[in-house]
């Protein structure tokens, strides 16, 4: 008997090492995530700890983690088995950012300069509560039942949607939040942050300060084949660069989230492996070396820090939106944008109206047509920095839609054909929640004049 209990112990022991073996280069990647969560959810839109690991961390292995928080400091901790502690800040104006031995917390650093302009105008331009607004063309009863459809029954918890914003004519004809959640919350993107990167792009263009259409200004790729990507390729995720990008193993995207101090440079140092427009290959680090070769556009760190802000953000009244930067102090215009449910809507409303908000072109009408026409290798799914419907990926959509998606199943959609932006925010995403049927019923549920 003793023998058979030392052969199992023997293979149980075996068994934990394999598991460590296998999994240890994952820990760091695992206390980064939870850390970067924990921080950015706490300091940011203030949930409990046990909120976050309940919901936000609620996936995979995150389980594994121990989390702290350091509220006087403002900070977070996370270790995997008491192995791989991992930390990350909460900077006002900066968000939470991960960071690693040799950051100095008490260096001095810049933060975006705000500004919010009062009015008694009501949402979307204003801070006055909307009216309410009937449209005899619009199935109130049928509206609101795709709407609540998209929520959990009491008891259930596989849909997971946070909210649900619907706007019609810029009115707000349904919004719903789920339970601890309401219009004031603030909900991370993800990578609907990309649209937000994308836009400012076509911001410069309008004011004649940069051509997409010419090579990419990235130093390091003058002396081989990557002198011929442009910016317009880099945009439209058809650089030909190598990239993998991975949500449930270590891999390109998850190195430069949880490990890099700069991310701008993560897709800089890639070779490429095809020509450029002729292999279309989602990338985070692409959009964040956009972020790079913004900042590159302006004489300080400070201007560029405003750009954002200044000359989008604010300027469309998303003043609850954050965005935050790397160790290096670039926004990670991948990712890391967060925003209360209407604001995020704001943002559609104003491709919706062709960058015109409220009187003002913020971007040329053309801007607009050029991130929603697919690219050509994408099979109609991906435009520039925004995806499409153009190859009929919801069958029962109209096919001019075109949005803005993120990790969990955030989406901004905007839908010109029947004036309609569509906002849900939450935790499941494509099989598990039916985006199809919430954007196709809302849509028959407005019967066009």
């Amino acid at each position: 008997m003793k023998k058979y209990f030392r052969i199992g112990a023997f293979l149980f022991l075996l068994f934990l090492g394999y598991l460590g073996f296998t999994n240890y280069p994952k820990l760091e990647l695992i206390s980064g995530f939870s850390a970067k969560s924990v921080t950015s959810g706490h300091f940011i839109d203030h949930r409990s700890q046990e909120i976050i690991e309940k919901n936000d961390n609620d996936f995979d292995v995150l389980g594994w983690a121990t989390n702290q928080i350091n509220e006087s400091e403002k900070f977070a901790t996370a270790t995997v088995l008491g192995l791989k502690q991992r930390k990350a800040i909460y900077r006002a104006g900066l968000g939470g950012s991960l960071i690693n031995d040799d950051f100095d917390v008490n260096k001095p650093y810049e933060v975006p300069k705000r500004t919010k302009s009062s009015n008694n105008l009501s949402f979307p331009y204003g801070d006055v509560e909307p009216k309410d607004t009937i449209f005899s063309n619009v199935n109130y009863t049928k509206l609101n039942q795709v709407v609540a459809n998209a929520f959990d029954a009491k008891g259930n918890n596989y849909k997971r949607t946070r909210s649900v914003l619907v706007i019609y004519k810029d009115k707000i004809i349904a919004e719903k939040y789920a339970d601890g959640f309401t219009k004031s919350n603030v909900i991370l993107g993800w990578s609907m942050t990309k649209s937000i990167t994308g836009t400012l792009f076509g911001i410069l263009e309008n004011q004649r300060r940069f051509d997409i259409y010419k090579p990419a200004p990235i130093a390091e790729w003058q002396n081989d084949n990557r002198k011929y990507i442009t910016t317009n390729d880099l945009l439209h995720m058809n650089s030909g660069l190598e990239w993998d990008e991975y949500y449930d193993r270590i891999c390109d995207a998850t190195k430069m989230l949880y490990q890099e101090e700069d991310m701008t440079r993560s897709q800089v140092i890639k070779p490429a492996l095809f020509k450029p427009n002729t292999h279309w290959n989602y990338s985070s680090g692409t959009t964040n070396l956009l972020s790079g070769i913004l900042r590159k556009q302006f004489k300080s760190h400070q201007e560029y820090l405003d750009f954002w802000y200044s000359a989008l953000i604010d300027k469309i009244g998303m003043h609850s939106m954050l965005v935050e930067t790397d160790m290096a102090g670039n926004y990670v215009g991948s990712s890391y944008a967060w925003a209360t449910t209407r604001d995020w809507s704001k943002l559609g409303l104003l491709y919706l109206h062709q960058g015109n908000w409220n009187g003002e072109q913020l971007f040329d009408p053309s801007w607009a047509k050029y991130v929603a026409t697919p690219t050509d290798t994408s099979h109609g799914r991906y435009g520039a920095q925004f995806w499409l419907n153009a190859g009929n990926h919801f069958p029962n959509v109209p096919r001019d839609m075109y949005y803005c998606s993120g990790f969990q199943g955030q989406m901004v959609a905007i839908i010109p054909s029947m004036d309609l932006v569509i906002v849900r925010m939450g935790l499941t995403e494509e099989p598990q929640f039916d985006f199809n049927g919430l954007l196709s019923g809302i849509v028959w549920s407005v019967r066009k004049n």
